[in-house]
């Protein structure tokens, strides 16, 4: 009884003590935890004490604190003996805790709930590394267990709004963007956009949209979406209002059909007629402009007056019939009747008895005559007098063309482009020369046969025979192409002959020239340049060399385990792209494919143009070809638009696109201060004639592939680039381009008369459609000891830029100085792959795309990469892509292939205040780990 007491007694005084021993725990804890480098060491578990471990059944809960408001924490277990709360590593005082203690009935087991208070002063008070927090822990007769950690932070919304939504004026159709960068706020504030005062819902509106970073996109402006836009966010905290955006949408108003011609004002005489349109097609609405142009015309108009007709002067009497009858005419010429006038009155012939009443109708005469021998005498009269006529014109021929032989050592020196592009020559004697197909000759030509060197003569060139017609279109000016082209019909002499090339020549032995045209027939004819690549998951570049045409494919643009053979060609034939209207094209046709090859990331087209970007002068478009060859626009460079992005800097185009295709670069000047940047350069070589020299004026658009197809004709022409290529600046306002030879020296040099200057009309080089345009020159030495030529080649426009280039070059080959065509390759491999064919290194890259695409307080860092690379516009489109950090730095790969100027990234960089280093020496440390480990982690 004793011992059952005493034991009853001593589980009695061990339930009693108990809670002692968890406080001793929970106290020993406390103080391991104090002592421990950490500050959450707890208790060991006691292995042979009966129970589970405890269970949270409720969590702390991240809170903010609003105001002066402090907030409650809590948290709740089973079965659990004690729970204390541990906040920023320290445990929280006993005294702060309210805990309660029940019993679940389902499981038997203790559940205690304890909370505490956290006011905003311990808040702001605490100074650590993350943001404050607070932790429970619960005992029970197992161990213990820890709850997730909850933070507490002070909830605000600042007042002014980062970037207010500006007011836009855009087209009908045309995209609005309208960009909003709340305030700073804990939580981060939620945007929402009002139309006057209305809430905008996306969901209900498909050509809305809210989703990209808190802006507002209209795809096709409609008339509706005119008016004023507010941007509201709100947190927990408060709610902040932007200012107000005024979107105008505006139609510009377009002209009607034109009414049929009045009829001429008067009956009789010199009047006028008109017809007229509206602007009402659409008629202007919001301020849109109104119709340019006239609305009405007037031109003058003849009414035709009636004219009567009058008889001419009675021709002179017949002979004698043998009717004894002679006659005369008259006709109704003078003038005749027209108009609707009245013929002339009376008989317009006469006859009378020629022998005065001595020959009587069916009688004998009185004497007799015999009208056989009369009939005889007059046709030996007749046939003499014909005679002399033939002898005298015989002689006045000779004599016209003896003397127009001897005139014809100096001649207009007219050159067709025909010279330098086309097919190759063939001599058939009977075969007619087809004079309008272009030929490639790659040297002046020189003919013996006297024939075919009278054909190249002025005199032939212009003498109007009945036997060949010749139109030149503008005397003593070259334009070259098809406007300015020599148009030869009829009959011509056997062989063919170089039309359009210098004259300037001397004997070539027979056996030679068959050679020489055997040689040109083999000049091959090319119309594309093309390269092609291998490139897989790792990416790459292709360049076409000299060209400026580049296409940059990004790490990744590819599936992994594919590969793709990528090629890229430039057209070098007639354009396909025609210009409508005032477009002019700007750049070459260049094509990238395989056209059914599908990217997962935008590639990078680079294509050179010749235009002086301004967007006050130049409205730029990229082209498309379609598949049935026709042409659509893309987008205009300036437009904003989501399926593509075009960068126009000063000398090419960067483009990235989703798809491949042909493209090329079209331009309408919107005043007439639009400017074509042309390439001025001139060439030279001997003639067959030793005392000859000929020099070639070059104007072409100001692309590089432009230029080096001038390069390769002349290498095949054997000129020598005598000067530097210099810029002119060729303005929009209609006026010819002039080329002209200056300060040859007098004694030792001498020009063909009326060939010093040349004009090229200004559509032939406005609208030049890359052609090469070119104007020849032919010098001629007075003795062969001149070896040096100096002079001056004067190209400039009316009433525009002039340039001037000098000319200082020895005419032996020997001692000539050569001048490079191009200063370096683009590429020495025209295919690039894996990191090598990228300037910045793959392992760093990855690091700037983590860094700038993770959002933060101030909004997404991407956009400030964006700005300190002077890309301002368009952001919708790098807000649409999965990594824009990752578009953005493509792009700059682009720009940047010639000098990969690493210092201007890491400039920007630092400007941005994310990095302290310059990205060019952790470049050139890190490269080849950075390779390496990149090999590493694609199985390379």
């Amino acid at each position: 009884m004793g011992r059952a007491a005493a034991a009853g007694g001593g589980a009695g005084g061990a339930r009693r003590w108990l809670p002692w021993l968890g406080l001793c725990l929970w106290a020993a804890g406390a103080a391991a935890a104090r002592g421990s480098d950490n500050g959450e060491a707890l208790p060991e578990s006691i292995p042979s004490a009966p129970g589970t471990l405890p269970h949270f059944v409720e969590e702390p809960e991240d809170a903010y604190i609003i105001k002066s408001n402090p907030i409650a924490l809590r948290c709740k277990a089973r079965p659990a003996m004690q729970i204390f709360f541990k906040c920023n590593g320290e445990w929280v005082h006993q005294n702060e805790h309210v805990s309660e203690e029940t019993l679940d009935e389902s499981s038997g087991l203790k559940v205690r709930e304890v909370f505490i208070n956290v006011t905003r002063q311990q808040v702001e008070d605490f100074h650590g590394p993350e943001d404050y927090w607070c932790q429970c822990v619960a005992w029970s007769h197992l161990g213990t267990s820890k709850s997730r950690k909850a933070s507490v932070r002070i909830a605000y919304l600042r007042k002014n709004f980062e970037q207010d939504p500006q007011g836009r004026e855009v087209p009908i159709e045309g995209m609005i963007v309208l960009h909003c960068r709340p305030p700073e706020g804990v939580p981060a504030a939620e945007v929402e956009w009002l139309k006057n005062e209305e809430p905008i819902d996306s969901e209900q509106d498909e050509n809305i949209d809210t989703r990209a970073d808190h802006n507002l996109i209209i795809r096709q402006a409609r008339l509706s979406d005119s008016g004023n836009y507010t941007c509201m966010a709100a947190n927990i905290v408060a709610k902040r209002r932007s200012l107000s955006a005024t979107v105008v949408v505006y139609v510009n108003g377009g002209w009607s059909s034109w009414t049929e011609w009045s009829a001429c004002n008067v009956r009789c005489g010199r009047g006028w007629q008109k017809r007229s349109r509206t602007c009402t097609n659409p008629a202007p609405l919001n301020g849109g402009a109104f119709c340019e142009g006239m609305s009405v015309q007037k031109i003058t108009c003849t009414a035709l007056c009636p004219v009567d007709g009058s008889w001419e002067v009675w021709s002179e009497w017949s002979v004698c019939s043998p009717e004894c009858e002679h006659l005369r005419i008259r006709e109704c010429t003078a003038p005749p009747p027209r108009n609707g006038g009245k013929f002339c009155e009376g008989l317009s012939q006469e006859s009378e008895n020629c022998t005065d009443g001595l020959c009587i109708l069916d009688k004998k005469p009185l004497h007799e005559i015999k009208p056989q021998s009369i009939e005889n005498a007059s046709d030996i009269a007749l046939y003499s007098g014909l005679g002399a006529a033939v002898v005298t014109v015989a002689v006045l021929v000779i004599g016209v063309t003896l003397y127009r032989r001897s005139q014809s050592d100096y001649g207009v020196d007219v050159i067709d482009s025909s010279a330098l592009t086309g097919n190759s020559l063939l001599l058939n004697s009977s075969m007619q020369p087809d004079l309008t197909v272009s030929r490639t000759y790659s040297g002046p030509m020189c003919l013996q046969d006297p024939l075919d060197k009278e054909l190249m003569t002025e005199s032939s060139l212009f003498n109007p025979l009945s036997d060949i017609k010749v139109k030149v279109e503008s005397s003593f000016m070259v334009s070259l192409g098809v406007s300015g082209r020599a148009e030869y019909h009829g009959k011509s002499h056997s062989g063919t002959f170089p039309h359009g090339n210098s004259r300037s020549f001397t004997a070539m032995h027979p056996r030679n020239k068959a050679t020489y045209i055997q040689h040109l027939s083999s000049l091959p004819t090319r119309t594309e340049l093309r390269t092609t690549g291998v490139f897989g998951h790792l990416g790459g570049r292709l360049v076409m060399p000299n060209t400026g045409v580049c296409l940059l494919i990004p790490h990744g643009a590819i599936p992994e385990e594919n590969s793709w053979e990528i090629y890229m060609s430039i057209n070098q034939g007639e354009p396909s792209l025609q210009s409508d209207g005032s477009e002019v094209l700007l750049s070459p046709e260049v094509t990238c494919g395989p056209p059914d090859m599908i990217v997962t990331t935008p590639f990078a087209l680079t294509i050179p143009h010749c235009a002086d970007v301004s967007s006050e002068h130049w409205n730029i478009h990229l082209k498309k070809r379609t598949q049935q060859g026709k042409w659509e626009e893309v987008m205009s460079v300036e437009e904003e638009s989501t399926s593509c992005y075009c960068l126009l800097d000063p000398f090419a185009c960067h483009v990235l696109l989703d798809s491949f295709g042909t493209f090329a670069l079209t331009g309408e000047p919107i005043t007439d201060c639009a400017v074509k940047q042309l390439k001025v350069a001139v060439f030279g070589c001997m003639s067959c004639n030793s005392l000859d020299y000929n020099l070639r004026v070059y104007c072409v658009d100001n692309t590089p592939c432009a230029f080096q197809e001038v390069v390769s004709d002349e290498r095949h022409q054997g000129g020598q680039l005598l000067e530097e290529p210099k810029l002119l600046h060729f303005k929009g306002n209609t006026f010819s381009l002039q080329i002209s030879v200056l300060d040859i020296p007098p004694f030792l040099w001498r020009i063909k008369p009326f060939t010093a200057c040349q004009e090229v009309p200004f559509s032939r080089v406005w609208c030049s459609n890359r052609q090469p345009l070119h104007c020849a020159f032919s010098l001629e030495r007075y003795t062969p000891t001149t070896t040096q030529l100096s002079c001056k080649i004067c190209i400039r426009q009316l009433k525009g830029h002039e340039q001037i280039l000098q000319v200082q070059t020895s005419i032996l080959e020997n001692e000539r100085e050569t001048i490079t065509f191009f200063a370096q390759e683009d590429s020495t491999f025209p295919a690039q792959t894996g990191p090598k064919a990228f300037k910045i290194p793959y392992s760093i890259r990855q690091r700037i795309c983590a860094t700038f695409d993770t959002p933060n307080a101030k909004g997404k860092d991407w956009q400030m990469l964006a700005q300190k690379n002077s890309i301002n516009r368009n952001l919708s489109y790098f807000a649409t892509q999965s990594s824009p950090s990752a578009v953005i730095l493509n792009l700059w790969e682009a720009r940047h292939q010639q000098d990969g100027d690493l210092d201007s990234l890491a400039c920007a960089l630092e400007e941005i205040g994310r990095t302290h280093t310059k990205l060019s020496d952790i470049a050139e440390s890190q490269l080849d780990e950075a390779d390496f480990s990149y090999s590493r982690k694609n199985g390379l």
